[in-house]
């Protein structure tokens, strides 16, 4: 008895959506993780095109390399793309029974030690200062001041610039000086806020005539997103003559390597960053801080009396 037509083996585009819900749902990553993964496919899409996923080859996995090699991209975005790559094709063969490529032939590189980048105080205070407060007219700069208490937040708190932007201005408590943010893994923490951080935070609320959720809006009205801060941190970079890449997370690395310098001892910068292990905090930062490094070795390193 003849069979009737077998359809068509679905795109990677088509398959996408349902890869995200079976991220989202199953294995309960964050909003975060899930627009890094949809931002990866639709960047494999480009780069090796909209293939039907059973006609994926090793050929194409060697052509997004190739790719990403050609356009100076580093060791550390090829692993996010390779990763994305691996577990789509995993989901396709395990959840949709599809004859994909194995992913185990999906090789990913080793994660470099990267040397940690960060503000001095003094680069800290110059790039801070040139956010404007006020306009030409003397009046409240509601912008600059907005960026203001944003960069003072992330200082005074380490935190990832998602879980700040996820914030509601109730969800800060200014008594206890903490709030509870949901973070990386899709987990709930505690985080903690200088006196600093808090004041403002309190100057910016103080301008709000408005009564929506939201720790930071934008002009629209709407939730602050990350496409919105990128130009201000480029201009106030600029402005301040700074060299380093001032970015959210290099202020999380300035948090972190204040505490560290401070004498703050490396179980509590765990705790403050968030960290799942110890191993992950001490890999950035141990090993920083030069002058307790030197001073250690002239107090331990001694052979006895003799010359």
């Amino acid at each position: 008895m003849p069979t009737g037509p077998t359809s068509p083996p679905p795109h990677i585009s088509a398959i996408a959506p349902r890869f995200l819900d079976y991220v989202r749902v199953e294995l309960q990553f964050g909003a975060q993780t899930l627009e890094k993964y949809e931002y990866c496919l639709k960047r494999i899409e480009r780069f090796i095109g909209d293939l039907p996923v059973t006609d994926i080859t090793i050929d194409d996995i060697t052509c997004l390399k190739s790719q990403m090699l050609a356009r100076g991209n580093g060791a550390c975005w090829q692993i996010v793309m390779l990763s994305t790559f691996k577990q789509f094709l995993t989901f396709c063969r395990e959840r949709l029974g599809l004859a994909v490529l194995d992913p185990d032939l999906v090789t990913i590189p080793k994660r470099p030690r990267r040397e940690v980048i960060y503000l001095t105080a003094d680069e800290v205070e110059r790039f801070v200062q040139v956010v404007p407060l006020t306009t030409s007219k003397n009046e409240i700069h509601h912008p600059g001041l907005r960026f203001r208490a944003l960069v003072e937040a992330l200082l005074g708190s380490a935190m990832r610039i998602g879980e700040l932007l996820s914030l509601n201005r109730t969800d800060i408590d200014f008594k206890h000086k903490d709030a509870r943010v949901i973070g990386k893994g899709n987990k709930e923490r505690t985080v903690f806020f200088t006196d600093r951080a808090l004041y403002w935070l309190g100057r910016y609320l103080e301008i709000r005539t408005d009564d929506l959720p939201p720790l930071f809006l934008s002009q629209n009205g709407t939730r602050l997103s990350r496409t919105d801060i990128w130009r201000p941190f480029h201009r106030y970079r600029r402005l301040a003559g700074l060299k380093k890449p001032v970015r959210p997370h290099l202020l999380r690395h300035t948090a972190a390597t204040q505490l560290l310098f401070n004498g703050c001892p490396v179980g509590h910068i765990k705790e403050i960053l968030g960290h799942e292990r110890l191993e992950t905090t001490c890999r950035y930062y141990l090993g920083l801080d030069l002058r307790a490094a030197k001073a250690a070795h002239q107090q331990y390193l001694t052979y006895g009396t003799s010359q």
